[in-house]
């Protein structure tokens, strides 16, 4: 893990959508599970949402990794549409399957009257404008940052500098919450502090890998964190 998290050096908090704000994962779950239903006989329920889980966190890693890559070779332009095939693959979703994880309305309502908020995504424009409308949480950001609005996406460091930027604040005085390596890597390379959590699939090893300076098991528990260090 990287050096322990500063709650004084807080001003401004980015937030990543999918498995942070909105629990896309598990609905990739049900969606799953139901399809299976076929094999009712062969297998039981239970297994077959476990069996429908790793396939989802299966789907994950090459998806990040593919991200990760095409960033590190200055490709994530050149080759947008293999991104946003990517970027669908967690973000793109029919308005009436957005859950949101627990807490984390409560959550906003809290924060937004302490610090500016972002989001920061890989979604494409389209798919992030639908989740704000649909959830109702649009208001609650000073700034949305989606796949294409910089030169670069996530892992690199361009969309969270942005984001300080649009909300007045270096990129020193930010957290990056997300819940994957990547999200980790983009907050880090730009100087802000990386916060995982556990309520996606990002598992506990590979986000201390990756250098995050907290870890939480839910998106929610940011508000106790913050507040009480205030």
């Amino acid at each position: 893990m990287n050096t322990a998290f500063d709650p004084g050096r807080v001003e401004a908090i980015c937030f990543d959508i999918d498995g942070t704000l909105a629990n896309t994962d598990d609905a990739y779950v049900q969606r799953i599970t139901g399809a299976l239903y076929p094999l009712g006989l062969l297998m039981s329920e239970q297994r077959r949402r476990r069996f429908a889980r790793r396939l989802v966190m299966a789907a994950e890693m090459p998806a990040n990794a593919i991200t990760t890559l095409l960033d590190r070779l200055s490709l994530d332009q050149t080759l947008g549409a293999v991104l946003n095939t990517l970027h669908r693959l967690r973000g793109e979703k029919e308005p009436t399957d957005i859950m949101l994880i627990s807490g984390i309305r409560p959550m906003l309502e809290t924060l937004v009257g302490h610090y500016p908020l972002s989001i920061v995504t890989a979604r494409e424009e389209q798919s992030t404008e639908n989740f704000l409308r649909v959830t109702g949480l649009g208001p609650f950001f000073h700034c949305v940052v989606s796949a294409r609005t910089c030169h670069r996406a996530k892992p690199h460091p361009a969309p969270v500098r942005w984001a300080a930027s649009q909300m007045g604040v270096s990129t020193q005085a930010c957290i990056m919450v997300g819940d994957t390596t990547v999200d980790m890597r983009a907050g880090i390379s730009a100087g802000a502090q990386a916060v995982g959590v556990l309520c996606g699939f990002g598992r506990r090893r590979e986000l201390e890998r990756a250098g995050a300076h907290m870890i939480l098991q839910n998106t929610a528990e940011l508000t106790e964190v913050l507040l009480e260090a205030q």
